[in-house]
């Protein structure tokens, strides 16, 4: 149990002034300053002001959170530079920000898996990705790595309910590959568990 809390206590800090609210890091904030970076292999979403990384935030992915998504049903998290497509409140996550997935970047990378059979020819691209929290009383999932998304990012409600606030239709959104560097050192949990 010692260790359980010592890593979970660890998982919190190693993120950028993740105890401290945003308000306080960034006085009149200018929505069109903003910008969020996901790096896949840190489980991190990172809010960015004017280029500077202010504070960030543990999240988790799709099932298989290594791979690009190239095909609806692959349960990966897409890679790229997306926008905010919409932002609504959501009756089973707190919050749902829709990201512009699919996008032409996106669609080159499907069709070129395509023609080269690494997906079926009837295989259909996807969308409704976005920025989600959790049902309610499962933070746990966030803080064990825990990937249960179909492809989405999902961090606590209390982050998502904070990143909301900061962001608009629009807002840029780069959502970094897998680094093979830290691949090995980082532990994948699969999706067990699916609301």
């Amino acid at each position: 149990i010692l260790l359980l809390f010592a890593w979970l206590l660890f998982s919190q800090t190693t993120h950028l002034n993740y105890q401290i609210q945003i308000s306080k890091l960034i006085e009149d904030i200018n929505k069109d300053s903003i910008s969020i970076l996901i790096e896949k292999s840190e489980y991190k979403l990172t809010i960015l002001y004017n280029d500077k990384r202010i504070k960030s935030y543990p999240v988790v992915f799709g099932s298989n959170p290594i791979d690009d998504k190239l095909r609806q049903g692959d349960s990966c998290t897409p890679e790229g530079i997306f926008k905010v497509r919409a932002l609504y409140p959501h009756k089973s996550w707190s919050k749902f920000i829709w990201i512009d997935y699919p996008t032409t970047n996106s669609w080159k990378k499907h069709n070129a898996a395509k023609s080269s059979s690494v997906i079926s020819q009837n295989s259909s691209i996807g969308g409704e990705i976005g920025i989600h929290g959790v049902p309610a009383g499962y933070d746990n999932m966030i803080d064990e790595k825990y990937n249960w998304t179909l492809g989405c990012i999902s961090l606590k409600n209390v982050d998502v309910n904070e990143i909301y606030k900061l962001i608009k239709v629009g807002t840029r959104i780069e959502i970094r590959h897998w680094d093979q560097r830290t691949k090995n050192k980082t532990r994948v949990r699969k999706v067990l568990w699916s609301p």
